[in-house]
């Protein structure tokens, strides 16, 4: 009874933990998805090239989000036109590292992790894509061609030959072959059989002041970002706690300490790490806690790298999203990366006598009482969008049934 309540406890700590980030990655997701232009990330995310990879790993290095709350950022990345390999270096890069962890980092384990994580991440990130456009590059330019195709259809179909239809004229255009004739018919009605005023040729809606239309552009925000993205990732969220929880809850700190500092270590600490639900800030307590305990710095920077890149939730949005080859080369460069930076760093330590820039004494870290008590208010509102999806879902579920009983039995 003892290891459930302390089960429950770890849940619940996690849970707050990961709240305000998960927040925040979901208004993130929800301004990309509305407000930023599917031609930008096309631009800069939307090819499988090594600049744009290399553009997300930067983008992606110095944000505030942790592992839980880049999902639905990467998601919205991806949805809105990114390719594979960009999204997966965003996806390495923004959570192994951020403006929030650097300092951390700097207080708690010194100026040599400080300088050597964000580094590490960067390189890492940038690495994965690769890995992903070498050996996924068919798959993946294929399906960025479809999923781009679908937002420009979806976009910028309505003001295709704007310049040379007018949708009310009764005039059949030269360039028919280009353009669908059911649609054409679909844009003269909506323009001609309306007398109301219009903000464009095609758009039978009143014109509307700019205040409303920010008003409803970030009604659209919220909605998406408490609606479908969060409908999208709140099982593999949940899954991904209650792993952590139970890592936490049962796996001792001796059992991650035992194994020296070779590559058994580093492959512990990474397949330890992986599936754990932790952000760049808060692993670095426990990192000043495995140096205490006598594990080498190369194996507490893989702990570092492996822990917030992934975890149970990040898996499976990857294989939903992406499918299971992006997710195989995503854990594989993961677990590559984090253990050839470990034997890196473990080698220049050695090698230049570098134990100085290193903090070993142990050190707590600890929110304070405000702090604390707005992590108690995200979780709250987390879990009330939650349960909000839970009920509209049981209820839709219970109406489709009803629906079905009346239409067998009527």
């Amino acid at each position: 009874m003892t290891d459930l309540m302390l089960l429950v406890q770890n849940f619940i700590s996690l849970f707050m933990e990961s709240a305000p980030w998960l927040l925040l990655g979901l208004l993130v997701a929800g301004i990309m998805h509305e407000l930023v232009p599917v031609s930008f990330l096309e631009r800069h995310m939307g090819s499988s090239s090594t600049a744009s990879i290399t553009k997300a790993a930067i983008i992606g290095a110095p944000l505030p989000l942790c592992s839980c709350g880049v999902i639905p950022a990467a998601i919205g990345l991806r949805r809105s036109g990114a390719s594979k390999p960009s999204t997966i270096s965003f996806l390495v890069s923004t959570p192994e590292t951020g403006v929030d962890s650097v300092s951390v980092s700097y207080a708690l384990l010194g100026p040599l992790y400080a300088i050597v994580r964000p580094i590490a991440a960067i390189a890492s990130a940038i690495y994965a894509g690769l890995m992903v456009r070498w050996f996924d590059g068919a798959k993946s330019q294929k399906a960025a061609h479809s999923h781009t195709h679908s937002h420009k259809g979806s976009h910028q179909h309505p003001h295709k030959h704007s310049d040379n239809v007018s949708c009310c004229s009764s005039e059949t255009p030269a360039d028919t072959e280009h353009v669908d004739a059911a649609s054409l018919d679909k844009a003269q009605t909506s323009c001609c059989a309306s007398e109301k005023p219009t903000t464009s040729c095609c758009d039978d809606t009143p014109a509307t002041s700019e205040p409303a239309k920010q008003s409803n552009k970030l009604t659209q925000v919220l909605r998406y970002a408490s609606g479908k993205l969060l409908e999208d990732i709140v099982v593999w969220l949940l899954v991904g706690l209650a792993l952590a929880a139970a890592i936490k809850t049962w796996v001792p700190t001796d059992f991650l300490t035992q194994w020296g500092d070779g590559v058994i270590a580093m492959l512990v600490m990474a397949v330890i790490g992986i599936p754990m639900y932790i952000c760049a800030t808060a692993s670095t307590p426990l990192a000043v806690g495995f140096l205490a305990a006598g594990l080498s710095p190369g194996a507490v920077l893989v702990f570092l790298m492996a822990g917030p890149a992934t975890n149970v939730s990040t898996m499976g949005m990857i294989k939903q999203e992406m499918g299971f080859r992006t997710l195989y080369l995503y854990l594989f460069s993961v677990i590559s990366a984090s253990v050839g930076f470990g034997y890196l760093l473990n080698y220049a330590v050695s090698a230049w006598s570098l134990e100085g820039l290193i903090h070993m004494e142990s050190q707590l870290h600890s929110h304070g009482a405000n702090i604390q008590a707005l992590y108690a208010a995200c979780a709250i509102l987390l879990a009330a969008l939650m349960a909000r999806l839970g009920v509209k879902k049981v209820s839709a579920r219970l109406a489709h049934r009803e629906e079905n009983h009346q239409d067998c039995c009527g």
